[in-house]
């Protein structure tokens, strides 16, 4: 079967908000108020937020529990605002289950990647690694969409914008290691999903079936 491609834009039939993507959505919500009320706040950071190895705080669940925690409104902001753009799309076109084993593995995906090669000291919280995990997955199902670049305004098909998206981040993971971003953590994101989408046999939807 053949799809033609068009503009890209979210969904907005019934299908908006997905379950994976609408739980994501609230729970990020729910932890970042949480993130921000005296106690709970500190509780979260101490346990939550994912720690290196070395500093004698890191215990295995926060290679999960990272993914929830954000620093400010507009790290929460931006990582929401992509994981719904782009994650009902695959969550629409790929299924919950399979949309929510990608989300989890590319995030420890993310984690780990950032573990072993990033800059250490201090805590990583947020779920860059897994939205530029679902970033990928869109650039390799919906290759061909147009995205709409705010600067400058010019559509771009998305697996040109994944490809810049990648090269960024690596050309700026080895020349601004302390930059204070995570640039590691997006890439094993990036790298985990392409993994995953090749080991799956998942087919873009240019794909003749």
């Amino acid at each position: 079967m053949n799809y033609q491609s068009s503009n890209y834009q979210p969904n907005t039939q019934l299908s908006i908000f997905p379950p994976a993507v609408k739980h994501l959505l609230i729970i990020n919500g729910l932890a970042f108020v949480g993130l921000n009320t005296p106690v709970i706040g500190q509780f979260l950071f101490e346990y939550g937020a994912l720690w290196p190895i070395g500093s004698g705080r890191f215990d295995f669940w926060q290679l999960i529990t990272y993914m929830f925690l954000h620093a400010g409104f507009s790290h929460i902001f931006f990582n929401l605002f992509a994981l719904w753009m782009f994650g009902q799309a695959i969550e629409n076109y790929w299924g919950t289950r399979r949309f929510t084993i990608y989300y989890f593995l590319t995030g420890i995906g993310a984690a780990l990647l950032h573990m072993l090669v990033g800059p250490g000291g201090v805590p990583t919280l947020g779920a860059s690694g897994a939205v530029y995990g679902i970033l990928l997955a869109f650039g390799m199902m919906f290759p061909d969409r147009p995205i709409m670049l705010l600067f400058p305004p010019i559509p771009i098909k998305a697996k040109y914008f994944v490809a810049g998206f990648g090269a960024i981040e690596l050309i700026s993971g080895l020349s601004r290691a302390n930059s204070g971003v995570a640039h590691f953590a997006h890439l094993g994101g990036m790298l985990v999903g392409f993994i995953l989408i090749k080991y799956w046999g998942m087919r873009s939807e240019n794909s003749q079936y």
